[in-house]
């Protein structure tokens, strides 16, 4: 009865808050790269929070590469998984297989035989919430049981709001100085035109920690995105920039051109193109 409170606790603290965590950039680091034992490709595991005497469960966030994928196991008191990013699969014992996506929640009753990984083309990451037991590992997950499966095909509108979501957490990153996530982001060959100049990606990165240009706070009014075939897209902002040059504030309304390729089933930023214009300016759909 305790644990079952206690699923219940966190269930609901979870969902309520589960709308305010898909519209942040990534909220916990990745953790530790996961010795290939029960697995296979990358994944990552951040211990979150260990059982103890009051809470009986533990919270672990999983970050799981395209193409990596658990063997069968099952949780003796049982486990929730919230789907935070990307997309992934879901398998119990005699079931179909799920396609899992951000914003979903599997609840998974205890001791039912399940397997869960990423897709051969997008990763996932999902927060899982387990009772406090061993887990126990069963059988391999094949690659011909995986392979054999018919990999989701994102439609436009998914892409889309993919490339929406991303566009917004560069904009957090830049205001963040967070060189980090934006050389993960920027494509090696990256082009950066703004109205003074333009340049390549390890000058832009230098301008943003240094904080020579301090893009401070975007403020989005427009967007619109076209794809092309599944790996290429094109969106364009309109924005009232701050930014913080030569130690004043400056805002101006920009269009922002930012043009994405998709690469081992990664976006990379190829081009950011800042253009004037005018405060009534609208973007055509």
């Amino acid at each position: 009865m305790k644990l079952i409170k206690t699923f219940y606790l966190i269930t609901m603290i979870t969902l309520f808050s589960s709308q305010w965590l898909m519209a942040q950039p990534e909220i916990f680091p990745k953790g530790e790269k996961a010795p290939n034992v029960h697995h296979t490709g990358d994944v990552w595991l951040n211990h979150l929070a260990e059982a103890d005497e009051n809470f009986d469960f533990n919270v672990v966030q999983a970050t799981m590469a395209a193409g990596s994928k658990l063997n069968w196991h099952l949780h003796p008191k049982g486990q929730q998984l919230y789907i935070t990013d990307g997309v992934g699969y879901y398998q119990e014992k005699g079931k179909e297989v799920q396609v899992v996506k951000q914003g979903d929640v599997i609840k998974c009753e205890p001791e039912i035989e399940h397997w869960h990984a990423a897709t051969p083309n997008t990763p996932v990451t999902y927060i899982a919430i387990s009772g406090n037991a061993p887990t126990k590992w069963t059988d391999t997950l094949t690659a011909e049981t995986y392979n054999a499966i018919k990999a989701p095909e994102l439609s436009s509108s998914d892409t889309e709001k993919e490339i929406k979501e991303l566009s917004k957490k560069k904009w957090d990153w830049m205001a963040d100085k967070d060189v980090e996530k934006l050389e993960k982001l920027f494509h090696d060959k990256a082009k950066f035109v703004h109205m003074s100049g333009s340049w390549k990606k390890d000058r832009e990165l230098e301008i943003i920690e240094t904080g020579s240009i301090w893009y401070k706070k975007a403020e989005v009014h427009d967007v619109a995105v076209e794809t092309f075939g599944d790996d290429t897209a094109v969106l364009w902002n309109r924005i009232t920039l701050t930014a913080h040059v030569r130690g004043n504030d400056v805002s101006n309304e920009f269009t922002v051109t930012e043009f994405y390729k998709k690469e081992s089933a990664h976006w990379k930023l190829l081009d950011l193109t800042f253009s004037s214009v005018r405060d009534d300016h609208e973007i055509q759909k």
